[in-house]
């Protein structure tokens, strides 16, 4: 008898077996989760400024007009060997003057902290000075806070308004949208609000750091430009760095600013508490 007449003569004729899915979407599943792994390392690997460049790559890097955060990449690297004592770096110095110029306010940002680290460069000394009038507001406090390594205190102006609330002003009339709350933390260039007018949206970004502090301008209202929208309270870093620098140039008339901050401030850390106490001593003590 062969199989198939062993069968019930109402058995339906068996099916064929059906292919296995199980192969693929194990396969499908790795690859995603490759991709979860892979896709922030490649971001953080073409953002990270710490990999390090050859002379030949800072040479091109430093000239590379289409990509500027390879410019600030060769930039953070100079920085770093500046610190490690490498006098070879003294080659690319000239670079570093040349991009103070910059038209990209992140490269002049970048160039005003790698020349205040060497105060032994006067072409340093003379583009830092010039850079304490630049309109962007973090490239003035670099500047301020490179001069003081020169024992140039020209920049004391800025590095004591590090220690105050920071007012962001509109950029022209419209009506305000506001993006952000207050107690958000911001970042250079971080977008806050957008100011309307008509059809034509504008976007309202922030120059310096800090935590917002308080909105000056209700949302939905109609603002003029030049008109306080915010106020930002400096943050961790900037008041760090300028009490650091007061310790050096700071003045008597600089402690009421510096005074807040030798209580406990909130969202403030220990180390910013106890420098502002030894800066405090410090101007106490001079003559």
């Amino acid at each position: 008898m062969s199989a198939a007449s062993a069968l019930p003569p109402d058995s339906p004729a068996p099916s064929a077996p059906k292919k296995s899915f199980g192969g693929r979407w194990t396969y499908l599943v790795l690859i995603l989760a490759l991709l979860f792994v892979l896709m922030p390392f490649l971001l953080w690997n073409a953002t990270w400024f710490g990999k390090p460049l050859n002379d030949d790559q800072m040479s091109k890097a430093l000239n590379n007009r289409l990509h500027p955060r390879e410019i600030q990449h060769a930039l953070a690297q100079i920085e770093q060997r500046i610190e490690s004592g490498d006098p070879t770096v003294k080659r690319w110095y000239p670079d570093i003057v040349r991009l103070s110029n910059d038209k990209t306010d992140e490269i002049r940002v970048t160039a005003a902290w790698v020349m205040g680290q060497d105060d032994s460069v006067p072409e340093f000394h003379q583009a830092l000075q010039r850079l304490l009038t630049d309109p962007q507001p973090m490239v003035e406090r670099n500047a301020a806070l490179g001069l003081v390594r020169f024992h140039d205190d020209s920049g004391h102006e800025q590095i004591v308004a590090m220690l105050r609330p920071y007012t962001l002003l509109a950029p022209e009339s419209g009506e305000l949208n506001q993006r952000l709350r207050i107690g958000d933390v911001v970042n250079p260039g971080t977008l806050v609000a957008h100011i309307e007018q008509g059809s034509e949206k504008r976007e309202v970004r922030t120059a310096v750091p800090g935590t917002i502090d308080l909105w000056q301008a209700k949302d939905g209202s109609q603002v003029t430009a030049g008109q306080p929208l915010l106020q930002l309270a400096p943050s961790q870093e900037m008041v760090w760095e300028a009490l650091r620098a007061l310790y050096l140039v700071g003045l008597p008339e600089d402690l009421d600013a510096i005074s807040p901050y030798v209580r406990s401030v909130p969202n403030m850390p220990p180390q910013v508490q106890q420098q502002a106490l030894d800066t405090e001593r410090a101007i106490r003590s001079r003559p």
